[in-house]
């Protein structure tokens, strides 16, 4: 509205009422070019750092969600297992490295002591 009081006052004398005013160009320093487009930078950066923090608590919901169905089920463990074992079969790696869990060399390495009677290692502390 200080655009109009302004012109209201400057035309009234004359009896002119301005209703309407077009701008049709407007030059603006480049120095306020830049810090305006810094501006629009920094929102577009701080916008996407949002949606990617979106898209990673998405992400970590699905994974909780399918880690809870898979562990109800050592089957579905299994099954998921011989599915990325698949996957990089295709891939056509060259050296496949199988995972065992620490529980069956456990068991193993104690039957192997049992059985062989070797004295198992001790550390002194």
């Amino acid at each position: 509205m200080l655009i109009q009081s302004s012109l209201d006052e400057t035309t009234e004398p004359w009896g002119v009422k301005v209703e309407r005013v077009e701008v049709k160009d407007v030059r603006l320093p480049v120095q306020l070019q830049r810090a305006m487009a810094t501006e629009a930078e920094a929102a577009r950066e701080a916008r996407a750092k949002v949606i990617a923090a979106e898209g990673e608590q998405k992400a970590s919901k699905a994974l909780k969600e399918a880690a809870d169905v898979i562990s109800e089920s050592s089957l579905a463990i299994q099954l998921r297992y011989l599915q990325t074992l698949t996957q990089i079969a295709s891939e056509k790696n060259s050296t496949i490295v199988f995972p065992i869990p620490l529980d069956i060399i456990s068991s193993v390495v104690k039957k192997s002591i049992t059985h062989k009677k070797i004295p198992a290692l001790t550390a002194n502390y």
